[in-house]
């Protein structure tokens, strides 16, 4: 028996109707399945024309386009594997991208290519081009070529797609993710979920990520649904295009920005079947003022780019704030100390370790560090710190790497966040520890108000006294109109860390 390509034969099993829509631009114009499977076929031509191989990684750095969208397809099929970059990273930072993973293919808008051509040359890899339009030389290689393509093999443990890890400590590192991490995954997620052919999903994510690279385009594809596929979140043209959709995934800043628009009203939303979060965390606040507005409950999840997704809350039954849900079917995950790996009891706080298909293979071209990274019995060490409920609901307390140590005490940001964010006027915070003579580390925050609150570093600190254990209760409050994020939305704690790190003197 001939072996198939592992991920895109279950996306070619999902086709029920090749007329049917896929994708659905802002303006009107559709991509059938019949168009994506052949222009995914047409760029797997193109690839293969160019010398791409199986194994070969291709680096991508465009933007979002439903063309873009075809390449990962046509990588995928073509046997190589798909390395997406952010739109953001400056040509020093693709530099380290390329000469680590080595790709035999650079494609970038074509502003980018006089800076980027030197770094491809480099290693001696292939420059090509393709913007937000979908136009550029791959774009016309792809135009000419044959939409008609023999899938090459690929088996359920071959790579399908390197993602680099944002890395705010230290290297970035390359995820390895196989063809059936990606399929099963999504797979579980369109049950678990009760995808079908008849969704349309609001697609305001960036495709260089997991989240709607993975999570949102996988899964529409394997239901067989179609996607409403805007280039990026843009409030009026969401507004505008909710009531065609059924489902939406975002970031919390999606939700926040929604419920400030007066135009965003339950009416306009009561015919959606799902809205979900990931990505950074959703408070409680968004959380409950959006159910408020809307009847909804947003339905948070956790996952992360090594392992696609972990948890959920429930399709059916309490859909929590401030949690992340249940792990998913066939995701087994404990809560250990991070030091000995003893499983904790529920309630008590350690590290997250997950188990099962979904989980990477490992850092790209760093065995030790993967190593490092995973117990004797299979389990990841995620980094990600959290405790179980009584009823197996997980909430995550923050990064390993964000715990503070206050004089011997350690203090979980998210925590002291979520007590800060029930204050009057508040909109968000961030909790960091920043060097401190004689604690090692002093608890700051660092607080958003919200429009038009006029909110004062005394405000901020007097309720947390009845509230938090005194070593809990920041040391110093600072107020900024907004908290910096990367672009999937997570508030960026090592720049503010760098910003205040000699707020005691001790920097």
């Amino acid at each position: 028996m001939t072996q198939k390509n592992h991920l895109f034969s279950e996306i070619r099993e999902a086709v029920r109707d090749p007329a049917a829509p896929f994708l659905q631009a802002p303006s009107g114009e559709i991509t059938s399945y019949a168009d994506m499977l052949a222009r995914s076929g047409a760029y797997a031509n193109a690839l293969t024309a160019l010398g791409v191989v199986p194994g070969d990684r291709v680096a991508v750095q465009v933007d979002k386009s439903a063309e873009a969208l075809m390449l990962y397809l046509g990588t995928v099929r073509a046997g190589a594997v798909f390395l997406p970059l952010n739109t953001a990273y400056t040509p020093a930072e693709v530099a380290y991208f390329v000469g680590d993973a080595e790709p035999a293919l650079l494609v970038c808008d074509p502003a980018r290519t006089e800076a980027l051509t030197p770094i491809a040359g480099k290693v001696g890899c292939r420059l090509e081009t393709l913007d937000g339009n979908g136009k550029g030389s791959l774009a016309t290689l792809a135009g000419e070529a044959s939409g008609d393509f023999a899938d090459v093999p690929r088996g359920p443990d071959d790579l399908a797609a390197i993602l680099y890890t944002s890395g705010t400590t230290g290297r970035s590192k390359g995820a390895m993710l196989s063809h059936e991490n990606l399929a099963s995954n999504a797979r579980m997620l369109v049950e678990y979920w009760r995808f079908t052919d008849k969704d349309v999903l609001l697609h305001a994510l960036p495709i260089f990520h997991t989240h709607g690279l993975f999570v949102a385009s996988n899964v529409t594809l394997l239901a067989g649904g179609s996607m409403l596929f805007l280039p990026k979140f843009d409030l009026a043209e969401v507004l505008r295009l909710m009531p065609r959709a059924t489902t939406m995934m975002g970031v919390p800043t999606f939700y926040a920005r929604l419920l400030g628009s007066d135009a965003f009203t339950r009416e306009l939303a009561e015919h959606m079947r799902l809205f979900v979060s990931g990505s950074a965390p959703l408070s409680a606040e968004v959380h409950k003022a959006f159910s408020a507005r809307t009847g909804h409950a947003i339905l948070e999840r956790y996952g992360m780019t090594e392992t696609n997704m972990n948890t959920s809350n429930p399709y059916d039954g309490d859909r929590r704030p401030g949690t992340v849900g249940l792990p998913l079917p066939g995701v087994e995950l404990r809560i250990a100390d991070p030091e000995t790996g003893k499983v904790l009891a529920d309630g008590e706080v350690g590290g997250i370790e997950v188990r099962g298909p979904n989980v990477f293979k490992g850092y790209w071209r760093m065995p030790e560090k993967t190593a490092s990274e995973f117990r004797a019995d299979g389990f990841f060490i995620t980094g990600d710190m959290g405790r179980n409920d009584e009823r197996g609901y997980v909430s995550i307390v923050g990064r390993a790497k964000d715990l503070i140590i206050s004089g011997g005490f350690n203090v979980y940001p998210a925590e002291v966040e979520a007590v800060i964010d029930e204050i009057d006027g508040v909109a968000e915070s961030a909790v960091i520890g920043v060097p401190h003579a004689d604690f090692g580390e002093g608890v700051v925050a660092v607080v958003a108000a919200h429009k038009g609150a006029a909110l004062t570093p005394e405000q901020v600190i007097a309720p947390l006294a009845d509230k938090l254990a005194k070593f809990k209760q920041p040391k110093q409050v600072y107020l900024l109109p907004e908290l910096p994020r990367n672009t999937m939305g997570k508030i960026q704690k090592n720049v503010l860390r760098d910003q205040y790190k000699d707020t005691f003197g001790a920097g």
